[in-house]
């Protein structure tokens, strides 16, 4: 079974990130990345951080595209 669960570029994983996440009080992957390094590389990480960051999961067992997980709108998100 596949089990995707950390930014390989940066070898953090993806319940690292949500810790620092919580301890900083950020909700949005871009405020995320000014406390800790990941997605700056290869970027496939960056829609599993969203939706970490949207329901908790730190452990995914499907690939989650851009598609599936897109960029918040000038709204927020």
């Amino acid at each position: 079974m596949m089990r995707i669960d950390r930014c390989h570029c940066f070898r953090i994983t993806f319940a690292e990130l949500k810790a620092v996440a919580e301890a900083a009080g950020v909700r949005d992957g871009g405020r995320l990345s000014a406390h800790v390094d990941f997605g700056r590389k290869c970027g496939l990480c960056r829609p599993y951080v969203r939706r970490m960051l949207r329901t908790g999961e730190t452990v995914f067992h499907k690939v989650v595209t851009e598609a599936d997980e897109p960029k918040p709108g000038p709204s927020g998100g």
